[in-house]
């Protein structure tokens, strides 16, 4: 079983290319697709509901602004299961609201009880307006002490702040996090990993690609070669048996999805 837990039918031009995507995808098992940050996040949402409906691999998380959308369970079943969607993505670094704001508390109460998994997309790439104060992953220790059921996930590791990641997937169950691959950035990749691996997280990571900024297919050759590419110098190298593992988690049961 092979899921990609960070997909886009966008990329920084809003540009929407469903055909593009269901092709990127078509060597997986399945793959969550994000609604973008997008000002008209209704439209974005009706846009990937349209795009799941027709794509048995997709996996659909609505984009909600709790400061500025829907909180009440009635709301958020409209904006999420309503259209065939199975979860929620928050982009608060770029919406500028504390992740534990009092609105934001009241979503992730009805996420819970709706069995939604909830993705913190705060990791870079950063616009020069978003508010890395909002974008540390500590700030998600009150979320997870609250709703200890809820799944969660920290999109890219929590990038820049992986230690404060780390921390959170030892202390919750149900805290995830997205390793999402740059082939053009290996020694990022690998940094990530190993610590993640002398951390005893490996089991709490999730495989993604960032698409469409990497081809699903090239993260994964890059993630399971990258000891190939170490084994003529004296760096720590990580089993190759815990990377498989990570390709091969499935996401979507982890997260009760399915």
């Amino acid at each position: 079983m092979i899921i990609d837990c960070h997909t886009h039918l966008s990329g920084s031009d809003q540009s929407v290319d469903t055909e593009q995507h269901r092709r990127a995808c078509e060597g997986l098992d399945g793959c969550f697709v994000l609604a973008g940050c997008a000002e008209d996040r209704p439209q974005s949402n009706r846009e990937l509901s349209a795009y799941v409906a027709a794509n048995s691999k997709a996996i659909g998380f609505a984009v909600i602004d709790p400061t500025c959308g829907p909180v009440s369970r009635k709301e958020v079943k409209s904006a999420t299961a309503d259209l065939g969607l199975k979860g929620v993505v928050l982009y608060c670094a770029e919406a500028n609201f504390h992740p534990a704001h009092s609105r934001a508390m009241r979503l992730y109460e009805q996420c819970e009880e709706l069995g939604l998994g909830v993705f913190f997309h705060n990791g870079p790439p950063f616009s020069s307006s978003a508010c890395l104060d909002f974008a540390r992953p500590w700030l998600l220790d009150e979320i997870a002490r609250t709703f200890p059921a809820l799944r969660m996930i920290v999109g890219r590791m929590g990038l820049p702040f992986l230690e404060q990641t780390l921390c959170l997937l030892a202390k919750h169950e149900h805290v995830y996090a997205d390793l999402t691959v740059s082939p053009q950035k290996i020694w990022q990749v690998y940094n990530v990993v190993v610590a993640a691996y002398e951390a005893g997280a490996m089991d709490k990571l999730l495989f993604g690609s960032g698409y469409p900024y990497a081809m699903p297919g090239v993260c994964i050759e890059t993630l399971l070669g990258f000891n190939k590419m170490l084994s003529d110098t004296h760096l720590p190298q990580v089993p190759r048996e815990k990377l498989r593992s990570v390709v091969e988690r499935d996401s979507a049961a982890l997260l009760g999805l399915k």
